[in-house]
């Protein structure tokens, strides 16, 4: 099979799978036997830690919020009990 020149973009095309590329030279490939891998080595003392930091970086955005609205959410509960009591709706004057 003899290569030929492209029509369209006048680029020599070569033979098939030949894209006129050199040979690739000193490539280095490393294996590692799956027996002697480990995957996990250090995930749980990294989870630890990095959870820890992630959730030290978050704090003032999440803790606050939830202040708010505890708060928010004691006091209305304090005011729903107090305004249904007897000295409430005294209060309020309604019977």
């Amino acid at each position: 099979m003899g290569g030929h020149l492209d029509p369209k973009s006048g680029v020599y095309l070569g033979d098939w799978g030949d894209l006129g590329c050199p040979t690739p030279q000193r490539i280095t490939t490393y294996a590692l036997s799956s027996n002697r891998q480990r995957p996990f080595a250090g995930a749980f003392h990294a989870a630890i830690f990095n959870t820890f930091r992630r959730s030290r970086a978050q704090f003032l955005y999440v803790v606050p919020p939830f202040v708010v609205a505890y708060a928010a959410m004691n006091w209305a509960i304090e005011r729903n009990e107090y305004l249904n009591s007897k000295p409430g709706r005294e209060a309020v004057g309604e019977e």
